[in-house]
């Protein structure tokens, strides 16, 4: 019971449907967060999306910790939740423990951006294809999360220059 609430989507919000995953497979620059203890000190996040030969998703985070002047990386796992056709997946880099990767809201024409979270709404991530988004978009999709109950105010935003 205890590792079952690590999973699931926040109360008053539905993942996407319609989703698929080989669209969303490669790479998504983080673009906004609100801060969690997993990537403290982390700017310039990517996480590339690709499949494994078991069928599973492979997660492969990487940010640079300017504290330390050093680039960190951690690979994991991914896995759907239930119909493969909804944005409910979860993810694991650490052993049997899950946590709830729910995308619940997403650029259906060409998968460019993604808004992303947990299975409680103060994990929270705005995701692009590409490392900088144009302002006006990132204002919408600001203020999209806002109308879902997303803390907008406590958003911290990364530049991703350098990364290619």
């Amino acid at each position: 019971m205890l590792l079952s609430g690590c999973t699931g989507v926040p109360e008053g919000l539905t993942v996407v449907d319609g989703f698929r995953l080989e669209r969303y497979l490669g790479t998504w620059y983080e673009i906004a967060r609100l801060d969690n203890r997993f990537e403290k000190n982390l700017g310039q996040v990517s996480a590339e999306y690709s499949l494994r030969e078991d069928g599973k998703v492979k997660v492969m985070n990487r940010g640079y910790d300017a504290e330390k002047g050093e680039w960190k990386s951690i690979e994991g796992k991914a896995v759907f939740v239930g119909d493969v056709t909804e944005g409910a997946l979860k993810v694991s880099f650490f052993g049997p423990f899950y946590a709830s990767y729910n995308v619940v809201a997403l650029d259906r024409v060409n998968y460019s951006w993604a808004i992303v979270c947990g299975h409680k709404k103060s994990l929270f991530w705005i995701l692009a294809r590409k490392p900088e988004m144009e302002p006006a978009l990132l204002q919408q999709l600001v203020a999209k999360a806002d109308s879902l109950g997303f803390e907008t105010g406590k958003l911290r935003y990364f530049s991703q220059q350098g990364q290619l």
